[in-house]
């Protein structure tokens, strides 16, 4: 498996490898030693499993959760092609402001990990595309909150092709300016120290 550290600090994109028989295909979009190697520590242990579904042009996002208590994610799309975004939205970060991207679709099977405290996007490229993720935490509606996708001082790479279709929430969501001035926006540092706190037993014993 192959990972790439993304723009945004913390990220990152895996790769993993496949292989075709004539049967079908087998591939692991995740793998515990690759993502060790990369991140420097073992994934959180896993609080919940999502799954979504959405036909061409959904833009969902940007959404992050409040922070505490925070929630990572890894991210992979099981069915379809979508264009995964990550925006650093946490004040103090290196890179507060930016953001990358991973397309995730079925011939290289991307999947990407989202540390707590970013925002979190993606855009349908197919119809029913079906989106997997594994949480740190269990989903309590009024911790999650949304940044508007098309604020354009974030500038994302929303396609043009065809008109984004957005939940109300979204489409009525804040700028990150906005979101900044009402204090809503999590804290980089106390993001890493949730991050920490969040390791497996083991890592965590090991790293005091």
């Amino acid at each position: 498996m192959k990972a790439r550290r993304l723009a945004v600090e913390g990220a990152l994109e895996f790769t993993p490898r496949v292989f075709p028989d004539g049967r079908g295909l087998f591939l692991s979009p995740f793998q515990e030693e690759a993502f060790t190697r990369a991140h420097g520590a073992p994934l959180f242990r896993v609080a919940q499993t999502n799954h979504s579904m959405s036909r061409r042009g959904v833009v969902r996002g940007v959404h992050f959760t409040a922070t505490p208590p925070g929630t990572a994610k890894y991210v992979y799309c099981a069915r379809g092609k979508a264009l995964d975004i990550v925006v650093d939205i946490r004040v103090g970060s290196p890179t507060f402001g930016r953001w990358d991207s991973v397309l995730m679709d079925q011939r290289d099977h991307r999947a990407a990990y989202l540390p707590v405290g970013v925002g979190h996007a993606f855009v349908a490229l197919q119809d029913d595309t079906v989106m997997s993720y594994m949480l740190s935490e269990s989903y309590v509606p009024e911790n999650e909150l949304a940044l508007s996708v098309l604020d354009p001082a974030l500038g994302l790479p929303i396609p043009t092709d065809t008109e984004p279709v957005l939940s109300e929430r979204d489409r009525t969501a804040i700028t990150l300016a906005e979101a900044r001035k009402q204090g809503l926006l999590p804290d980089y540092a106390r993001c890493r120290e949730i991050e920490r706190r969040r390791l497996p037993d083991t890592a965590v014993s090991a790293d005091a």
